[in-house]
């Protein structure tokens, strides 16, 4: 009973605001009953789906004015994150000055060798000896002679005395040697070109600078992602859930990140 007395009044309800009420017809076919259609669900990923892979795109699908904020923030990252600075100057330079007498094509490597020619003057030769046989480096000034230095250190039990070249500790030493030691294809020298070294320093400095910033801007750039996609899903469900207008405010800066929630009432 009571459920037919609550469907009795939603027809009286719907039909009273169609039009005038009329007085039941008891000849009257019974009506049909009624089916209740639920509106689609509110797709609430795709606003945050969308600041997540561009930020601000979610907020500007809801006309909301601060997803130019987080645009605009994305580009300039972007900007900064691409322009980093001398991390070529320093390659050019090191080929044109010291590595060009040595190698007719440039050919690059790890970081470490560039820092190596920045303490260094000269890699010193690699192969003393004409023929296939290997001659270490000996001048501890150089840094393949400064390799073989410390691999004679570590594996002979006088440094000074060479043993037998064919005991395990003269070949453990040319091992040592044969993996730490410069090549032929990556021979340097800055003789006569200190001017150019102390250049060549100072770029180095500076691409280091470059590189921390940048690994920095890469931070700051996944947080707005992350923020903006926040901003949208939470500015979305709960204005969906409260009925009122709901806003997020987002300030990021380095080692920083700040989020404010206001509903309106």
């Amino acid at each position: 009973m009571r459920g037919r007395a609550w469907a009795l009044i939603a027809v009286v309800t719907l039909a009273g605001r169609g039009g005038v009420a009329q007085e039941p017809d008891s000849a009257a076919p019974p009506a049909p009953p009624l089916i209740a259609l639920s509106a689609p669900r509110p797709q609430y990923w795709l606003r945050p789906a969308a600041s997540l892979l561009v930020p601000g795109t979610g907020q500007l699908l809801a006309h909301q004015d601060r997803g130019a904020v987080y645009l605009a923030a994305e580009l300039i990252g972007l900007l900064r994150y691409v322009h980093r600075g001398e991390a070529g100057r320093y390659r050019a330079l090191a080929f044109d000055v010291a590595r060009r007498a040595f190698t007719p094509t440039p050919r690059d490597t790890v970081f470490e060798y560039y820092e190596t020619m920045e303490r260094f003057t000269a890699s010193g030769r690699y192969n003393q000896a004409p023929g296939p046989a290997l001659v270490p480096e000996t001048d501890p000034a150089t840094y393949n002679g400064s390799v073989w230095a410390l691999a004679r250190q570590t594996y002979w039990s006088d440094p000074n005395t060479p043993p037998d070249p064919s005991t395990p500790a003269y070949m453990r030493a040319v091992e040592f040697y044969q993996a730490h030691a410069v090549g032929p294809d990556f021979l340097w020298s800055w003789s006569d070109a200190s001017l150019e070294q102390g250049v060549f320093r100072e770029a180095i400095r500076k691409s280091d600078d470059a590189y921390r910033r940048a690994q920095d801007q890469l931070g700051l750039l996944l947080a707005n992602h992350v923020l903006s996609a926040i901003d949208a899903l939470i500015s979305s469900r709960l204005a969906a859930a409260a009925g009122r207008s709901t806003t997020l405010e987002t300030t990021v800066a380095p080692g920083a990140a700040l989020v404010r929630v206001t509903i309106e009432f």
